[in-house]
């Protein structure tokens, strides 16, 4: 059941990503170019992804527990250290430059466009790159015996 539940929101996600155009480079650039050819449009899709959002956050705190989940999963940690903020960078200029984030990507796919084409492996290939350095640092860390 969970797994219906994940395909159709994934399902329900990619569609709402391709009606709004997001997965439409040449549109999110539009609306990023704020001081040339600035497309607003998509202020509404994220503002209605917004209301959703808070809409929703205040309908699932009422629950006790997840549908499908034992517990909630809420991260504990709010600190804001250098991997975050180097982090947000990357994503931030790779978007300005190519027009994608992961979600649009995977969505424009299918449309075999040069750019997406040339974007997603080499998004993969960060992403990979990333969780092996992740790893690394981990395995190199001291344990201590508590």
């Amino acid at each position: 059941m969970r797994f219906i539940l994940g395909l159709t929101s994934g399902l329900v996600f990619g569609l709402g990503l391709v009606i709004s155009d997001m997965s439409n480079p040449a549109k999110v650039l539009n609306f990023l170019d704020v001081f040339g050819a600035w497309d607003p449009s998509l202020a509404f899709v994220m503002g209605g992804a917004s209301l959703t959002t808070f809409v929703g956050y205040r309908l699932i705190w009422r629950r006790e527990r997840p549908l499908m989940m034992p517990r909630f999963e809420i991260p504990t940690r709010a600190d804001i250290d250098a991997p975050l903020l180097t982090g947000a960078a990357i994503f931030g200029i790779g978007w300005g430059i190519g027009g994608f984030c992961p979600g649009p990507a995977w969505t424009a796919l299918p449309l075999a466009a040069p750019g997406t084409l040339a974007f997603l492996p080499a998004m993969v290939v960060g992403m990979l790159a990333g969780l092996w350095i992740t790893l690394r640092l981990k395995a190199k860390r001291p344990r201590f015996a508590t």
